[in-house]
């Protein structure tokens, strides 16, 4: 196995080749070079993660925002009204009340979980934030053309929140804001 920082272990062997020491600078520094999906588990300690399964966002107006990413890409996986004291228990918020709408990528690896309360009302509100705030949250998209999709999201209210940049000939990236000034990152790859 290779040690990351005395703290991580990876759990395959195969995961090795990935990894390169470098030597001088700081003890037993590593750094990933590359990355390739196997069908392991990396392990940390006893805990065993198989994979994140969704990202979650809260709403006021689920519609706008299903036809928003639907029209990203996106694809509506289902749609429900989750309620009663068993939910509660598993957020902490007592005996609540929310619609939720579950949104897959086209790979199919990747769900957003879009949620509007009915009860308990939400409480905090930090969509107006700046990318830096603490706890913020940003979804990153990979797209085909960043140009044709900005297009079709601007018809859709979206906003560039700075502009599109070339990152070396890596990347074309933009930061916009979508349906209640939710922040999307849009990435299109190059070469």
């Amino acid at each position: 196995m290779v040690e990351v920082d005395d703290r991580f272990k990876l759990a395959s062997r195969r995961y090795a080749t990935h990894v390169k020491v470098v030597r001088g600078g700081r003890k037993n520094e590593a750094r990933l070079v590359g990355f390739t999906e196997f069908p392991y588990h990396a392990q940390v300690g006893h805990v065993t993660l198989k994979r994140m399964d969704n990202v979650g966002i809260v709403v006021d107006d689920l519609d706008t925002t299903i036809a928003f990413f639907r029209e990203l890409g996106l694809d509506l996986e289902g749609r429900a009204t989750i309620e009663g004291e068993w939910a509660g228990r598993i957020t902490g918020l007592g005996n609540q009340s929310v619609e939720i709408a579950m949104m897959r990528t086209p790979d199919g690896h990747s769900r957003l979980e879009l949620s509007r309360f009915l009860t308990p009302p939400t409480v905090a509100d930090h969509r107006n934030a700046p990318v830096n705030a603490l706890g913020y949250l940003r979804v990153m998209f990979t797209v085909d053309d960043i140009d044709e999709t900005l297009l079709r999201l601007f018809k859709h209210g979206a906003q560039l929140v700075g502009e599109v940049v070339q990152y070396k000939d890596v990347y074309r990236l933009c930061y916009i804001r979508g349906p209640e000034e939710l922040l999307i990152g849009l990435a299109q790859e190059l070469g």
